[in-house]
């Protein structure tokens, strides 16, 4: 399949990694602009291996979508991406776009999904893949995958230890299920979604006089 991958940081580069491992043909790379001073392990992959990578400042502009047009993709694959997606790039490959999220949609919403989980003292969260559209986290569910969170877990054990490397699993398996025609698009239960806002500087301020147990969450999140 010609993918295109829209992504970042150190998933993006895994998900590339284990894309052209298994085969598949990468055609372009989307990750956010340089930050000084930083290298994006994705971009620098995605260089290293002659694949086009692009850094539009956004995805929305009508240049960026004539020439993501140009890559003729047959689906693209959503490894951490922050922004929103417009609807023509969505909808563009013949069988559509996937996305990971690291929660079990619908709960957790939103670019907080791990710390809002280790907050609220749950002990399970997970991997969903999805099929975009254009609300927040929301469209069919492909594939989820579920992990304990264990009373010592940070938001970095958590994310890193667990949700990482599953997430970069789910994300293979998923692709191999669309390649077959078999990749399901089971409906996202509204009546059990919820979002949360970003988790800010502001929510992590102790208020001692809570219990000890929303403290030590609060700290862990």
């Amino acid at each position: 399949m010609r993918i295109v991958i829209i992504g970042q940081a150190a998933f993006g580069e895994k998900t590339l990694r284990a894309l052209t491992e298994m085969g598949e043909e990468v055609v372009g790379v989307y990750t956010p602009p340089d930050i000084p001073g930083r290298v994006d392990p994705l971009k620098e992959l995605a260089v290293q291996s002659g694949i086009p990578t692009f850094q539009p400042e956004g995805m929305r502009a009508p240049e960026v979508y004539n020439e993501y047009i140009k890559l003729k993709p047959d689906l693209n694959v959503m490894a951490f991406v922050t922004s929103i997606i417009p609807e023509n790039i969505l909808n563009c490959p013949k069988l559509g776009t996937i996305q990971y999220h690291p929660s079990l949609l619908p709960k957790h919403r939103g670019g907080s999904a791990i710390n809002w989980a280790i907050i609220n003292g749950e002990t399970k969260t997970g991997v969903t893949i999805f099929w975009p559209d254009k609300g927040i986290d929301a469209g069919p569910i492909l594939l989820q995958k579920e992990v304990e969170i264990s009373p010592d877990d940070t938001v970095g054990s958590l994310y890193f230890g667990k949700l990482f490397p599953l997430g970069i699993e789910a994300l293979v398996e998923s692709v191999e299920l669309v390649k077959k025609g078999t990749a399901p698009r089971i409906a996202q239960d509204e009546s059990h979604a919820t979002y949360e806002r970003l988790c800010t500087e502001k929510d992590a301020v102790i208020d001692w006089l809570q219990p000890v147990n929303k403290v030590y969450n609060l700290i862990r999140g």
